[in-house]
C-alpha cells in the first residue's frame, strides 16, 4: 500500500516540522509548506495529493478556507482537514467535505482524521 501524500500547510516554524516528523514516523509522506501561495504551487504541480491539512489562519493572503476552494478545483480527489484554535461556530462556513480538527490537537487525533 502506498503511503498517503499529505500537503501540510503550517506557518508555525516549530509546530510544522514537529507534526510533519510525527506523521512521517506514522508512515505518511508529508510535503510541508509555510503558507497558501506555496501550497498552491504544489497543488498546481503534477504530483497528486491525497490529503491537504491546513490551519484556517494563514499568512500571505490565502486563508486555509480559501486554499480549500483551490483544492476543489486543482486536486478534487484530495481530502481536506482544516485546523483552528477557534471553535467551528466562530469560523466562516467550511467547505462541506472539510474535516474540522480543533487546536490544540494531539497526533493520534490527526492520525484518526487522516484515517477517516
Amino acid at each position: 500500500m502506498m503511503a498517503l501524500r499529505i500537503l501540510m500547510v503550517e506557518d508555525d516554524a516549530m509546530l510544522g516540522p514537529l507534526v510533519a516528523g510525527a506523521l512521517v514516523e506514522e508512515g505518511y509522506e508529508v510535503l510541508l509548506v509555510p503558507d497558501g501561495p506555496a501550497a498552491l504551487d504544489i497543488l498546481r504541480s503534477t504530483a497528486a495529493i491525497d490529503v491537504v491539512f491546513s490551519d484556517v489562519s494563514m499568512p500571505n493572503g490565502i486563508s486555509g478556507i480559501e486554499l480549500l476552494e483551490h483544492v476543489d478545483r486543482l486536486q478534487p480527489q484530495a481530502r481536506c482537514i482544516i485546523a483552528s484554535g477557534y471553535a467551528k461556530v466562530q469560523l466562516p462556513p467550511l467547505p462541506p467535505r472539510a474535516v474540522f480538527l480543533p487546536k490544540p490537537y494531539r497526533i493520534p487525533q490527526l492520525v484518526a482524521a487522516l484515517a477517516s
